[in-house]
């Protein structure tokens, strides 16, 4: 098994289900809307105080991503199980590994996207100025986003046969994110301003060993968990 085709079967299955997204643009529109409704929201429930929208614009940052992501997350396999494809796709000659980094990829580009029209509306109606952190936060939000949707990916894969899946990957999903939000709101709140004095060079050590860890260890257990 050669590197090369694997790698052409990774970027196939990511060009076509990002071709999905892009001719329907219906989960895209959804998640979005939702995402910016959850802004609002939170900004009405913090009151006019500008201090205290600074304040918390962190957390709500990484919230709203998490909760409007994980409807992504459950589109992942929707096609292929809709139109029966699923298991041919898992009879295909090569690596099934290819087919989570495929939907990996085709995850993280789109939660990406999201993000970032996500990030200047939060500017906008919480009255962040990024300055010099805009590179320290465009780098949290990326370590978090890698280990958001390899998780995420992976428990959509583990719940996809279920009729349940909707309300089973959060509960699955959610949980396992813990350290790594943790980590996220920490640093993300650090180059905003918001929390001068936090460590955060272990942080993002933190969410990078994440990161390295459970990609590694969902790529390893994938097969097991297609094949139920």
């Amino acid at each position: 098994m050669t590197l090369a085709p694997d790698l052409r079967r990774v970027l196939t299955i990511a060009g076509k289900d990002l071709a999905i997204e892009r001719r329907a643009k219906a989960n895209f529109n959804a998640v979005v809307f939702l995402a910016a409704t959850m802004l609002l929201l939170f900004g009405f429930a913090l009151g006019p105080d500008a201090a205290a929208l600074r304040a918390a614009a962190a957390g709500v940052l990484w919230l709203t991503v998490l909760f409007s992501g994980s409807l992504a997350f459950n589109r992942s396999y929707q096609t292929e199980l809709e139109e029966g494809a699923l298991e041919t796709l898992l009879l295909y000659p090569g690596s099934r590994k290819s087919i989570f980094a495929g939907k990996l990829l085709a995850n993280l580009v789109f939660i990406l996207m999201v993000e970032a029209i996500l990030v200047p509306m939060a500017a906008v109606l919480y009255g962040l100025s990024f300055g010099d952190g805009l590179g320290g936060v465009a780098l949290a939000l990326v370590l978090g986003t890698i280990g958001f949707v390899t998780m995420g990916t992976f428990y959509a894969a583990m719940a996809s046969r279920l009729r349940a899946r909707e309300v089973l990957l959060p509960l699955l999903l959610f949980p396992m994110l813990v350290p790594l939000l943790v980590a996220a709101v920490e640093v993300t709140a650090a180059f905003m301003g918001q929390s001068p004095f936090a460590p955060t060079g272990r942080w993002l050590t933190l969410m990078a060993a994440y990161d390295v860890v459970f990609l590694l260890a969902t790529m390893g257990a994938y097969d097991f968990v297609i094949d139920d």
